[in-house]
């Protein structure tokens, strides 16, 4: 198999393997309407394996948010690219609060019964464990 090299756009590596469409989900990427390459299970001498996202769009580049990547995939590596070559690299970091990417299972909370804001709180990093600002519930990936 081969999947060529982007002239423009972004290259998200290191995602855990078998996770790169919840990523694209999370990201708010719709696969449909963007031009991408998703290279699943492949080898890794990291972690065994891994999959890849390529995404040839300079729009995407400049919006992905590293916290909801930091989130979802803490793993990943964000290459941006400009002519064919790597210009930046950025790592994204575990978020200490994340607001409207995680949706309380709480049913007595008052998130899920009024149109209000879903907030979250890191408790532990270590178990990537967080909880609603509202009810304390612990969040559900």
């Amino acid at each position: 198999m081969e999947v060529t090299s982007i002239q423009n756009g972004i290259i998200i590596d290191h995602v855990p393997a078998g996770t790169a469409l919840k990523v694209l989900e999370y990201l708010k990427i719709d696969p449909a309407k963007t031009k991408l390459a998703l290279i699943m299970n492949t080898d890794s001498h990291m972690f065994g394996t891994k999959d890849i996202i390529k995404i040839e769009s300079e729009e995407e580049a400049e919006t992905i948010d590293l916290d909801v990547l930091g989130l979802v995939a803490r793993t990943a590596t964000v290459g941006i690219v400009r002519g064919g070559k790597i210009v930046e690299k950025k790592q994204p970091t575990l978020p200490e609060h994340v607001v409207n990417i995680i949706k309380c299972v709480n049913p007595r909370c008052v998130t899920t019964t009024e149109p209000a804001v879903q907030m979250f709180h890191l408790v532990h990093s270590d178990r990537q464990e967080y909880r609603c600002d509202y009810c304390d519930e612990e969040a559900e990936f």
